[in-house]
């Protein structure tokens, strides 16, 4: 599994004008082709009067699944400069259709290049990508009269609580960086005097939101 990588947040849309072309652009994340495939064919249903519904995805840990479709314009000027922004772009397990009605003037293929990578490119910010990042969680089991010290302490910290469990003694699930097990435990230790039990759990993805300046 991947440390870490990128892909968006959701789903989101966008439109521009272009020579009075509308260009609406439509991005999904797509974890397998089979639901890059029918977010296509949604968004084909929604704008079957469309001058043409361009699509493109890239899925898989290496970008194993890369397609693009042109559906109708020239080769090379729609699905291709869509699937070269994505990949630019860093993002995996992402899906992107563009609709476009044709307002009359062509654009020439330098102009469809332009307008199909700004699409994308413009519909991904409005989606907004995230960082998932690999974690483990860490399960940290104390006595009741150590709760009020180590919740304050993890709230305060550089750590994010993912669950509490109270029980017949309360469980702290937390999610901590793969290769930060050690200093965590240290510190868990030395906080409650080595009271606490300190059992490591699964692992799992914590998504992070990128500022704007940074997607």
């Amino acid at each position: 599994m991947l440390q870490n990588y990128y892909t968006v947040k959701g789903y989101g849309e966008h439109e521009i004008v272009i020579e009075k072309s509308r260009f609406i652009c439509y991005i999904n994340r797509a974890e397998t082709e089979e639901e890059a495939v029918a977010f296509i064919q949604q968004i084909k249903k929604k704008h079957w009067d469309a001058t043409h519904n361009c699509s493109a995805y890239v899925i898989g840990e290496h970008d194993q699944i890369q397609k693009a479709n042109d559906d109708g314009e020239p080769s090379g000027t729609a699905g291709v400069p869509m699937l070269e922004v994505l990949k630019k772009k860093g993002v995996k397990d992402t899906v992107a259709v563009v609709t476009r009605y044709f307002g009359g003037i062509k654009l020439g293929a330098g102009g469809l290049v332009r307008a199909y990578g700004r699409a994308v490119s413009e519909g991904l910010n409005a989606a907004g990508i995230v960082e998932r990042r690999l974690m483990r969680v860490m399960q940290v089991t104390i006595d009741y009269s150590w709760l009020g010290k180590v919740e304050n302490e993890l709230r305060s910290s550089v750590y994010t609580i993912k669950n509490i469990d109270y029980a017949d003694r309360v469980t702290f699930d937390v999610f901590v960086p793969e290769d930060g097990q050690h200093p965590f435990n240290e510190w868990i230790t030395e906080l409650t005097n080595g009271r606490a039990d300190i059992q490591a759990g699964e692992q799992q993805y914590v998504e992070l939101d990128l500022p704007p300046g940074q997607q």
